[in-house]
């Protein structure tokens, strides 16, 4: 069954920061396009970073400069490194892969980052 599991959420001091890990297991992340969603209580999930078709990377204008994309495929997994936190950047964030071609998307459950003083 294809999943992907996403961890290394936690709370962080302001300005710390935070490595997440998406890992993939019953498919291989060359045949997707892979991305970071963030959902913040009472707020619209919004995209964070994604890496598009041909290598390209995208990324919410707020996390420009201190979020970084990354895949490896050897291991199936992507990463979301995450510097210089702030309160705002608090949210449930989940990864997904998408076929190249297109069609269904698959969601991890989430991880929850909380950035606190």
């Amino acid at each position: 069954q294809a999943q992907l599991v996403e961890s290394g959420g936690g709370l962080v001091q302001p300005g710390g920061s935070l490595r997440l890990s998406c890992a993939a297991s019953g498919m291989r992340f060359t045949n997707y396009a892979v991305a970071w969603y963030r959902q913040a209580p009472g707020k619209q999930r919004e995209l964070v970073a994604a890496i598009l078709r041909g290598g390209g990377t995208q990324y919410l204008d707020s996390a420009k400069g201190r979020f970084s994309i990354t895949r490896d495929n050897r291991i199936d997994t992507t990463y979301l490194q995450m510097n210089g936190l702030k309160p705002d950047d608090t949210a449930v964030y989940y990864c997904s892969a998408t076929p190249w071609n297109g069609g269904y998307t698959y969601w991890g459950q989430g991880t929850q980052v909380t950035v606190s003083s």
